[in-house]
C-alpha cells in the first residue's frame, strides 16, 4: 500500500527548481518536491548581489538544499557566482533546463505546490505534448470559485507562472528582448486581444517597460511570446500553488494582497477534460479585473468585496 501511494505521488516529469537567497521558503518548497522523488532534478541559483555580505551567507545556506537529496535522481546544478537579476537569471535557467529536456515543471523558491500539482502537470504535459495551441500548464487558480467549471481545468490567455510546466517546443518562442514588440504595438495588435482601452493601455505600458529594460523581470516577455503565437494556457479549476514569498525579501511581491498564501487545494483524478477547445472568456475577464488592468480600482469599495470573497474562499477550503 505504501509503495502504491509513493508511486502516485512520484513525479515523472523533470523539475527545474529556481532558488536564490531564501533558505526558509526554499526548504518548504523542497520538502514537497522531495516527496515526489523526481527522477531528474535541475536546481538553478542566482548569485549574491555585489557588496552584499548577507546575500553571500543566505545564498550559501540556500544552496545547501542539495545536501538533503536522499533519493536516486539525476541531479543538475547551475549555481551562478555573480548576480544576474530576475530577468536574466530565470530566463537563462529555463534555457538551460530545455537544453537537457523536452518538457518539464518549473517551480520558484516561494511557490508552494500541492502534491497533486505534479500529477496534474505530468498528465497534461503528455496529453498536450504535440498540441501547439497550448504553451503553458499553470498551477494557479485566482477565481475564488466565482467561475467554477465542471471540468478539471479551463483554457485561458493568461500564462500564470507561480508553479507551471511547459515544453521545449513552446519555450523556443520565448524572446527576452521582445524584438517583435515595436511592430506589434505600432500596428495596434493589442486591440485584437482586448476590447477596452484601459486594458490595452495597461499591457502596452508594461510591455514597453519590459522592452526597455525598466522592469527586472522575465514573465511579461513570456506572456507576449504566448500571445503572438495565439497560444493559450491551461488553468486548473482549483488552486494548486500557494505563493509564500510575499514580504520585504521578495523581488516583486512586497505587500500582502488577496493573493497572499492562498490555500492549497487538491486536484481530483481522473481528470475531466473540457469538451471543447475554447477560451473561458468569463474567467479571463475576472482575472483581468482583479489581477491586471482593473486592479487599481480595488482600492475603493470594490476592494472590500474581494476581501470578503477571499474570506468566503478560505472558509470553503477549511
Amino acid at each position: 500500500m505504501k509503495n502504491e501511494i509513493m508511486k502516485l505521488n512520484q513525479s515523472n516529469s523533470p523539475i527545474l527548481f529556481l532558488i536564490f537567497n531564501r533558505p526558509d521558503t526554499t526548504q518548504r518548497v523542497f520538502d514537497v518536491i522531495k516527496r515526489t522523488q523526481p527522477k531528474q532534478l535541475f536546481i538553478a541559483a542566482d548569485g549574491p548581489r555585489k557588496k552584499n555580505d548577507t546575500d553571500v551567507l543566505l545564498c550559501e545556506r540556500t544552496r545547501e538544499i542539495i545536501n538533503y537529496i536522499d533519493w536516486d535522481c539525476e541531479l543538475h546544478t547551475l549555481f551562478r557566482e555573480n548576480n544576474l537579476g530576475c530577468r536574466t537569471a530565470v530566463s537563462s535557467a529555463i534555457d538551460w533546463f530545455f537544453s537537457h529536456v523536452d518538457k518539464g515543471i518549473i517551480l520558484e523558491d516561494d511557490c508552494l505546490p500541492d502534491l497533486s500539482f505534479f500529477r496534474f502537470c505530468d498528465e497534461l504535459l503528455e496529453r498536450y505534448s504535440d498540441d501547439e495551441r497550448v504553451m503553458t500548464i499553470s498551477g494557479d487558480n485566482f477565481q475564488f470559485y466565482v467561475n467554477k467549471t465542471p471540468y478539471s481545468y479551463y483554457y485561458s490567455r493568461y500564462p500564470h507562472i507561480w508553479g507551471w510546466a511547459t515544453w521545449r517546443r513552446a519555450w523556443k518562442h520565448y524572446d527576452m528582448n521582445m524584438n517583435s514588440w515595436p511592430v506589434f504595438r505600432d500596428n495596434k495588435c493589442l486591440y485584437n486581444i482586448f476590447s477596452h482601452k484601459s486594458e490595452v493601455n495597461y499591457w502596452e505600458k508594461n510591455f514597453d517597460m519590459s522592452f526597455n529594460g525598466l522592469i527586472n523581470t522575465w514573465d511579461y516577455q513570456w506572456v507576449f511570446s504566448c500571445w503572438i503565437q495565439g497560444a493559450l494556457s491551461i488553468t486548473p479549476n482549483v488552486n494548486l500553488i500557494s505563493n509564500i514569498g510575499f514580504g520585504k525579501q521578495s523581488t516583486h511581491t512586497h505587500n500582502n494582497t488577496i493573493f497572499t498564501e492562498l490555500p492549497l487545494q487538491k486536484m481530483e483524478f481522473p481528470l475531466k477534460h473540457p469538451k471543447f477547445f475554447l477560451r473561458d472568456s468569463k474567467s479571463d475577464e475576472f482575472t483581468e479585473k482583479i489581477w491586471f488592468s482593473k486592479k487599481g480600482s480595488l482600492r475603493n469599495s470594490i476592494f472590500c468585496n474581494f476581501i470578503s470573497l477571499k474570506e468566503k474562499f478560505l472558509k470553503y477550503c477549511e
